[in-house]
Formats: C-alpha cells, structure tokens, sequence
C-alpha cells in the first residue's frame, strides 16, 4: 500500500437516524462563508469516493455520509431503500445546519438524490446525477439475487469474500478493468476503508441483504418513477460510455437515453465519453471535469433567490 497522506483531511460527525448514528465525512473549507455540497456515494461504496472532489473543489465544503449499510455506517439497524436513505439526508441537513445545497449524487446515489429532492424539497437546491438517478435498462423477471447480479456483478459477488489483510484486498481490486489506467494512493484508501473485521478475517463493510433490498427499491417498484415525475429542481445528469468493468455499453446506452429523458423536462444531460462508471468520480480527471461542473451549479444556486 502507498502511504501517501490525503491533500485535504476529512473529519468523521456521527449523526443520529433511525435505528443509530450515521458516519459523515466532511472536508471543511478555510473559508466560514464557502459554500457547501452534499456528495451522496454509490451502491457499494462509501464517502471517501469523494476525496478526489474535495481535492479539486478546496473553497467548497462537502459533507458525504456512509449511506446505511455501507462503511461504518453500516451497523444502523432498520431497512434501507431509498426513502430511508433520503429521510437519513434530511437528518444530516438538520444537524448541520445546511439549508438547500447542490446534491451531487454518484450512481445508486442518484436515486437517492432524486427521492431526497422530492421528499425534502426546501433541503435542495440543484442536483448533479453522475451516471445515476434514471432507471436502468434491467431485464424483467428475475430473482432478487439475479438482478442484483445483472447490474452490479463482480461488485456485488465481492460482499460474500473474505480477506487475510487490506493488502490481499487492494490485489483483489489492483487488476480490475476500470482501473487499469487510474490506480492512485486515494484509490487505496477508498478500498481499505472498505474493509471491517470478520472473525479473523476482513470482509467488505457494505451489507448484501442492504444491496439486494436498494436494487429491488430501484428497479423492481414505482420509488424512481415517482420521484422523477415529481422532480422540480434543476437537474444535471452525466453519463459515460462504459461500465463497472469498463465495458461498453455502460449503464445507459445512447440509445436507451433519448426516451428516458423525454420524460424528465427539468434534468439537462451531458455525455462524457473518457470515463467509465468508477472513473467519473473516482480519478483525478474525472473529479476535476466534475468540479468545474459543481462549480457552475453552485453559482447558479446563489443566484437563484430563495423561495
């Protein structure tokens, strides 16, 4: 492993949920007036896929949760889905006194985001879906495990793995096809805090009953097409061209997006094609081409008067 310190420290805020505390991670900003993001990770992952955003956004202040089920949030008691998840953001906002903020929302993430908008609509002001947010093109008729495997894959078969030691995990990942071009020392850090104790061994922190429980919410009920038909706020989503395994097509086909975005008038979208679903978020290119997005909505936000 490479102990390379992170450019931007992140402090841990336990804040009270239904059924426990939740983990937050927040990169503060020098400045007491900055604005702030909340950054809401994917389905397997945890707040530290955000690191690299901080490093590219130093002026802005980002609170990520752990989502239930994942990092160290993931002892909180009681189900998931995505209301649960959305009412544990409006828990966030109130503790810390946020107010409405840019939601930038990473895969499953998004589908959080959309629901949180809907929900909690005062808590919001603009959101940025990075290759989330719209239903998927998954096949119907299958077990819940099934689809949990059409969609996620090997990323969903690792929960059942176990692990002499963070090194034995990083080798697990260090071959992996959507990073091939893109390990780093952030990257390491993000897969070790993966990792909680299991026996003497590890295991991935991210809960598969949880995982299982998320994706049957997200693709399999009326949750994201109700969100999105009530969806008011000025929306930004990115796509890539490639997958979880770097694969084309990636989780929207080009030709599957045309009629997933007639349906939604207030969400504007933007094809990234140099990025597959990891490395949008989870690589210095893509967090800084991020950036410079988060920026610009952040500026429409503040001058956009308050309702």
């Amino acid at each position: 492993m490479t102990d390379v310190p992170s450019a931007r420290p992140v402090r841990a805020v336990e804040i009270p949920v239904a059924g426990g505390d939740l983990h937050v991670g927040v990169w503060d900003a020098a400045s007491s007036d900055a604005p702030t993001i909340l950054a809401i990770h994917g389905v397997t992952s945890s707040h530290l896929a955000w690191e690299f955003l901080a490093e590219a956004l130093p002026g802005v202040r980002i609170v990520a949760p752990d989502l239930r089920g994942r990092g160290r949030s993931n002892t909180l008691e009681g189900p998931a889905g995505m209301a649960n998840h959305a009412d544990d953001l409006a828990a966030v906002s109130e503790a810390l006194g946020l107010g409405p903020v840019v939601v930038v929302a990473h895969s499953m993430g998004a589908f959080v985001a959309g629901v949180f908008a809907v929900r909690h609509p005062a808590l919001v002001s603009r959101l940025v879906f990075v290759d989330g947010g719209l239903p998927l093109d998954a096949p119907a008729g299958l077990t819940p495990d099934e689809l949990v495997a059409a969609i996620l894959g090997p990323t969903a078969a690792r929960l059942n793995l176990r692990f002499d030691s963070p090194a034995d995990y990083l080798d697990f990942w260090r071959d992996h096809p959507a990073f091939a071009a893109d390990w780093t020392p952030q990257l390491e850090r993000y897969l070790s805090y993966d990792l909680v104790p299991d026996g003497d061994r590890l295991r991935p922190a991210t809960s598969y009953a949880t995982t299982v429980e998320d994706t049957i919410d997200m693709n399999t009920t009326s949750t994201i097409s109700d969100a999105l038909a009530a969806l008011t706020h000025p929306t930004v989503l990115i796509t890539v061209p490639r997958g979880l395994q770097d694969e084309e097509p990636g989780l929207y086909a080009e030709a599957h997006l045309p009629r997933l975005l007639a349906g939604t008038p207030t969400i504007e979208h933007e094809r990234w094609p140099e990025f597959n679903h990891y490395t949008v978020v989870l690589s210095r290119a893509g967090a800084e081409r991020l950036a410079g997005l988060v920026t610009a909505q952040l500026a429409l936000a503040a001058a956009t008067p308050v309702a």
